[in-house]
């Protein structure tokens, strides 16, 4: 067994398949196949193969998704059509049924390396199906859940991301699994072509059908994950789609309330402005600086000009004053502070308030 077998590459791998065949006088003494289990010895000169098979299955809470791999041994002996078939890291739930396919084999195709290989992509292809349709429930929940006319449409962006995630994993397991069935079936017809006998007997063409099928079964099944993707794309382009509606609508009112509240305080300012000189003047002549009296006449103190002495001064430092709070107390819902790590402020940052929670 080489020990690139057991390097961290190998076991962080998506899928693979590779084989190596020795010929004893150009006849086939053995085929020993391997997926992503080394053996501790090898006693047989034959054929070499190894490959691996992951699949992602995402249930309903989709944070206790889980992976399932296929790593599987088999060892062909050409002498005596034994074959030995080692499989590893299977799930529980898959353990029996993997375990029972191949123990109901057809004795007649013991004399082919290859036949263990439809039975593992039978469940292969019955683990990407269930991931592929897992995904599909997912989008279609999200499809049957429109929001209700007048309501605030609030989709779940982080889910919709997580659920994207998955189909992105999904479509990968489906692109290994077919090239690696590919590859296999490539692997295969070389074996076909290296035996002496003329002809394919029925064995293997039985056996070369079950590669086929599984191979034409998970490419269509890649065209369905496709589908999903593109489905869950579209929906993310309507939450998208839906809140920037909703918003512009909210800002539409919002104007609409801004413009009447524009029109009151244009009719407050202007009578404001229409009392604002009478006042200042009836102010100004109620001081006790002016005298008006029927025998006396019209008379003004010459204090008068210590009303503009205090008035100026007062009305000045009263601008100073407003002008340096706007400055040190900015208003908080349109203004950020982003603090530099020393503490300091570096800079004030005008955000928008938030329309859609």
């Amino acid at each position: 067994m080489q020990e690139s077998w057991w390097s961290d590459h190998y076991k962080k791998s998506n899928g693979y398949f590779g084989c190596e065949t020795t010929r004893d006088a150009g006849k086939v003494t053995g085929v020993s196949m391997y997926m992503c289990a080394p053996l501790a010895e090898e006693t047989l000169i034959g054929t070499d193969t190894w490959s691996y098979f992951e699949v992602k299955q995402v249930p309903e809470n989709i944070d206790d998704y889980r992976w399932d791999k296929l790593n599987v041994f088999t060892r062909w002996i050409a002498s005596t059509n034994q074959t030995f078939v080692v499989v590893f890291d299977l799930e529980s739930a898959i353990r029996g049924p993997v375990t029972n396919s191949l123990l109901k084999l057809n004795s007649s195709h013991l004399g082919n390396p290859y036949w263990p290989y439809p039975v593992i992509l039978d469940t292969v292809s019955n683990l990407q199906e269930s991931a592929v349709w897992r995904i599909r429930d997912q989008v279609r929940a999200i499809e049957k859940n429109k929001p209700g006319p007048g309501t605030v449409p609030r989709p779940d962006y982080r889910k919709l991301h997580d659920i994207g995630r998955h189909a992105i994993h999904v479509c990968e397991t489906l692109d290994v699994a077919v090239q690696t069935i590919e590859s296999v079936q490539m692997h295969y017809l070389r074996f076909l072509d290296s035996k002496l006998d003329d002809g394919d007997s029925a064995v293997d063409q039985d056996i070369r059908a079950g590669l086929e099928f599984h191979q034409s079964f998970i490419a269509n099944l890649r065209h369905r994950s496709t589908s999903n993707e593109k489905r869950l794309q579209n929906e993310i382009q309507l939450a998208f789609n839906t809140v920037a509606q909703h918003n512009a609508g909210t800002s539409v009112e919002i104007g609409r309330a801004a413009q009447i509240d524009s029109s009151a305080m244009k009719t407050i300012a202007f009578v404001t402005l229409i009392f604002l000189p009478p006042t200042f003047i009836s102010s100004v002549f109620s001081m006790s600086f002016f005298q008006c009296g029927e025998n006396d006449g019209w008379g003004m103190s010459n204090k008068f000009w210590l009303y503009w002495v205090f008035a100026i001064p007062i009305t000045i430092a009263t601008v100073v004053v407003w002008q340096y709070w706007h400055k040190l107390f900015p208003n908080k819902d349109y203004k950020s502070h982003v603090t530099r790590q020393d503490g300091s402020l570096s800079r004030a940052e005008t955000v928008m308030p938030k329309l859609t929670v």
